[in-house]
């Protein structure tokens, strides 16, 4: 990725389509895993109540989720929110978030060709961790990263 240009919007096209032609990634995949993946949560027994207490819309969180996903996972800079500060009031803990990652890592194993759910599931492991790390330090505790690789390597 040397060749990138040197900044602005074409810089973030090269590092898409980049990213792209490595994991095989495009828009409508990113769609089908968060479609899949968030209709299993909404049936989950234990993060299905948590997520309905809170989302009153799913088409527009679904729709929020993509972006969100394709900002994460191509670096398209679409989505433009807060996820941490809505996460911080509910009511969550480690093994909410260890549900969450087996339940986004068997979806994205079966939605997406290996590299592809390699790339979403590296990304999923920081962002428990980064959440994880971010609820406990509002709570006023520690917590060192559980889930991403060069935690699991380390180990």
């Amino acid at each position: 990725m040397t060749d990138l240009p040197e900044g602005g919007p074409e810089r973030r096209a090269a590092i898409t389509a980049a990213i792209s032609s490595q994991t095989g990634i495009d828009e409508p995949m990113i769609e089908r895993l968060v479609k899949t993946f968030y209709a299993r949560i909404q049936v989950h027994p234990v993060l299905g109540p948590i997520f309905a207490a809170k989302i009153e819309n799913w088409d527009e969180h679904i729709d929020k989720l993509c972006a969100f996903w394709s900002s994460v996972a191509l670096m398209t800079g679409r989505y433009h929110g807060h996820p941490m500060r809505a996460h911080l009031r509910l009511p969550i803990a480690a093994t909410h978030f260890d549900q969450w990652l087996a339940l986004f890592e068997a979806t994205a194993r079966e939605v997406c060709p290996p590299q592809a759910a390699e790339h979403f599931l590296d990304r999923a492991r920081r962002i428990a961790d980064s959440f994880e790390m971010g609820l406990a330090t509002t709570r006023g505790e520690i917590f060192s990263p559980r889930h991403s690789r060069a935690v699991t390597r380390a180990s």
